[in-house]
């Protein structure tokens, strides 16, 4: 049976394992220094927002998740990052932790829960696919520390 809830201090060096295995997938580095800092922000819990999946008292998943503004609509959720240890796919816990962001996004009057996965993530998609909504559109990353275009005046008037 899998087991969801806020990550708690307790849960420090099974959650670095599993951060690590999120950003190892996705081949995205980060220093030693900037796991400390993620889960010190985590466990204050005033922006971003952490979950687990527990299966048997350990923890096999976790979820990252933050609160944003829209134009159109109101507080929408943002689903960072979704990881379930590999020995442990299969079981449930990654459908688990969606369902618990989508219950804590009602519970604060969220008006949508969105995510993004690589578009080769095919064993992610298929699970996307039986509880959510693909609505077609691509992500781009534009590099913010590549040289600066032109400069243009930002909403200035003449």
């Amino acid at each position: 049976m899998i087991e969801t809830g806020s990550l708690r201090p307790g849960d420090r060096a099974a959650w670095e394992v599993l951060a690590r295995g999120y950003k190892t997938f996705y081949r995205t580095e980060v220093p030693d220094s900037g796991y400390e800092e993620t889960w010190q922000r985590l466990l204050h819990g005033t922006e971003l927002y952490g979950i687990g999946a527990w299966s048997n008292g350990r923890l096999v998943g976790i979820a990252h998740f933050l609160f944003h503004a829209t134009f159109w609509s109101a507080d929408s959720c943002y689903l960072q990052d979704l990881f379930v240890d590999e020995a442990a796919r299969g079981q449930g816990a990654a459908r688990a932790l969606i369902e618990r962001v989508a219950e804590v996004s009602r519970e604060r009057g969220a008006s949508r829960l969105y995510w993004t996965t690589q578009q080769d993530n095919t064993t992610a998609r298929a699970l996307y696919d039986r509880v959510a909504r693909f609505h077609g559109f691509i992500r781009y990353d534009y590099a913010l520390s590549q040289p600066a275009a032109p400069r243009t005046r930002w909403l200035s008037r003449p």
